[in-house]
């Protein structure tokens, strides 16, 4: 049986403008210079602390936990005002109809993570869902693990549909194939450098092949 495992964050949820304009707002009390979708596409990475790092942000003066914890405040408080991309839903039923099992692997906190899907109506739509949860795991890569024992998800059978070279590596690790999707965190010329599949948006996972 096919599966899916979607990111979430950029992939599903339409959330760029909205980080964009939170770390601004964390740039901005430490008169940094600001970002714009260019730039931003650009620099975003994981692991996060270096992408803040590369940012400006100088880690002699504040501990990192500073303004992770400011960003994960803010953006919490209006996440809820974020869209899902505009084909999403449409995806979602394409392979649903077509009898694949879909779940969520993101770097969201579990609790955030179900609270989200739940208030944008798809979280039926999925047969796992997988958060980080600092009891459990420190890593999609391990989150990830633990979603295909749990499912027993077949690897051959499994694609990783993500927005950042991030979501490479973890496919790359838990050894699963890897579409990625230009809409989302970062920019297409970024995402080609893996070697994935990559796609300008969603609508285009329907013309390929499961």
């Amino acid at each position: 049986m096919p599966s899916i495992i979607w990111d979430w964050n950029g992939t599903l949820l339409n959330d760029l403008d909205f980080c964009i304009a939170t770390i601004n707002v964390l740039l901005k009390k430490r008169q940094l210079n600001l970002l714009d979708h260019y730039s931003y596409k650009e620099i975003f990475s994981f692991p996060v602390k270096d992408y803040y790092a590369a940012i400006g942000f100088d880690f002699s003066k504040e501990d990192f936990s500073i303004p992770a914890r400011e960003f994960i405040e803010l953006y919490n408080s209006g996440v809820d005002k974020c869209s899902l991309h505009t084909a999403a839903i449409d995806v979602l039923n394409h392979f649903k109809h077509k009898g694949i099992k879909q779940f969520v692997l993101s770097a969201m906190k579990q609790n955030m993570l179900e609270q989200t899907l739940m208030q944008k109506n798809i979280f039926d739509y999925f047969e796992g869902v997988a958060g980080l949860n600092d009891h459990y795991a420190v890593s999609k890569i391990e989150r990830g693990e633990q979603l295909i024992e749990k499912y027993e998800i077949k690897k051959e059978y499994a694609t990783i549909i993500g927005d950042t070279d991030h979501d490479f590596e973890v496919a790359s690790q838990l050894e699963i194939d890897c579409i990625l999707v230009a809409d989302g965190h970062q920019s297409k010329d970024r995402l080609l450098q893996t070697g994935a599949t990559v796609i300008d948006e969603l609508q285009h996972l329907k013309s390929l092949k499961y």
